[in-house]
């Protein structure tokens, strides 16, 4: 591996404006859905905005996480783009491993969002759009946070494929922050749902 270390000077450009930008979009992303989510959540905020509607008002903010996530990954790629390749990840090899996590990561995503529906990924019970019973299935019975995982998998295979130590970077990045947001989505979540259960409870007590 020695050969690969020297024959580059530079594993990251830092010159390189974009690769700020790609950083602040992948930090931004999660940090907006989870603000907006939880004023909504504790003020009604875009449900007033639809008349009342919280159907509505889930599927305009999955709307909306859905094209920051498309701008998010433009400007990821963009940022790759600018950036220096490196022997190591020229590999023959490498490419094979590329696709299998981007297939795998995106098997993950979409499998989720099939299993949940678009409220149920996109923070319906924010909305008071609650799911009867946990999903327990596939992909759920493999990682509790697949759409996460199954991003950052996709973000390291597309550093892999383009060869670009920056994107390694940044896909840590990605992950991080999808921890941070898993530390306050979780327990947040939960109560949701352990508040509904209180109140059924306590409505079957009074009949």
């Amino acid at each position: 591996m020695s050969q690969y270390l020297s024959s580059s000077p530079s594993l990251i450009d830092l010159n390189q404006r974009s690769l700020y930008i790609s950083a602040i979009a992948i930090a931004f992303n999660p940090t907006f859905w989870n603000t907006v989510a939880r004023r909504e959540y504790h003020h009604k905020s875009l449900t007033r905005l639809f008349n009342g509607n919280s159907q509505r008002a889930c599927y305009a903010l999955a709307l909306t996480i859905f094209s920051l996530g498309l701008f998010r990954d433009a400007l990821y790629e963009r940022a790759l783009r600018s950036q220096p390749t490196h022997p190591f990840l020229q590999q023959p090899s490498i490419p094979y491993i590329a696709y299998a996590l981007i297939l795998t990561g995106n098997i993950l995503v979409l499998s989720s969002t099939w299993a949940l529906g678009i409220t149920g990924t996109y923070l319906g019970d924010y909305f008071g759009i609650l799911m009867d019973a946990p999903v327990t299935g596939f992909p759920f019975n493999v990682t509790g946070a697949p759409m996460y995982y199954g991003s950052t998998m996709s973000f390291l295979g597309t550093a892999l494929l383009y060869a670009r130590p920056a994107g390694v970077l940044l896909t840590g990045e990605v992950l991080l922050v999808y921890w941070v947001a898993l530390g306050f989505e979780d327990p947040f979540t939960s109560e949701i749902y352990a508040k509904r259960d209180r109140k059924r409870r306590a409505g079957k007590k009074t009949e």
